[in-house]
């Protein structure tokens, strides 16, 4: 009776261990797949993540460097070397002027502009014009063109000669300018975008002291 119950007892001790190694497995089985589940919910927050920050990447540069904006053209500096004018009564005058004129570029590209005439009218009448060439004004950046033009009052009809004599006698001449830049701005060296500027100016010349009383560019 002794041998039989040392028997059972070895047999139950055997089948308990046994029991207990495939609980250990189980635990173990199930350890490595939680793990394997939290490294791919790990990997799709990673996906998730770099996703959503490819798409805010995409929308500031769309708003901000792949947007294409138009370029300005503006008059700078304008100096006289030679300003001669007739009076109230015997109204004319004569001018050579030199001027600078400024095309600023707000891209994130350099613009490239073709040669263009910019025009100097008197109450709609061209009296003097003058060539832009052709240019470049890198990213971010002002071209400054220096150009040189003589002016007369010669193209005037009759009918002008009261408002000139006005002008004249008040010292200070009224001109206005004209131009228009035809383009294109490259973005990432492969990307180009046709753009126009426009320039439209007014600018008072203070006859006696023969510099620029006010000058007004839109």
């Amino acid at each position: 009776f002794s041998f039989h119950s040392s028997k059972r007892s070895r047999m139950a001790e055997k089948i308990d261990q046994q029991a207990i190694n495939e609980q250990a497995r189980s635990d173990e089985e199930s350890c490595r797949m939680e793990s394997k589940e939290l490294r791919r919910k790990k990997r799709i927050k990673c996906i998730v993540l770099f996703i959503i920050v490819q798409i805010i990447q995409t929308l500031i540069l769309s708003l901000t460097v792949m947007r294409v904006r138009t370029p300005k053209v503006r008059l700078g500096t304008v100096t006289f070397p030679n300003l001669v004018t007739g009076t109230q009564f015997i109204p004319y005058f004569d001018l050579t002027m030199m001027a600078q004129i400024k095309v600023k570029n707000r891209n994130f590209g350099p613009y490239k502009f073709e040669s263009t005439n910019a025009t100097f009218t008197f109450q709609g009448v061209t009296v003097g014009h003058v060539l832009i060439p052709e240019g470049k004004a890198g990213f971010l950046s002002t071209e400054k063109v220096s150009v040189t033009l003589n002016m007369s009052s010669n193209a005037l009809m009759p009918r002008f000669s009261r408002s000139l004599g006005s002008e004249l006698g008040a010292g200070v001449l009224t001109l206005n300018s004209q131009a228009k830049l035809s383009g294109k701005v490259t973005l990432m060296l492969v990307i180009k975008k046709k753009r126009s500027a426009q320039m439209n100016c007014t600018l008072a010349i203070n006859l006696s002291a023969k510099t620029i009383q006010d000058l007004n560019c839109r």
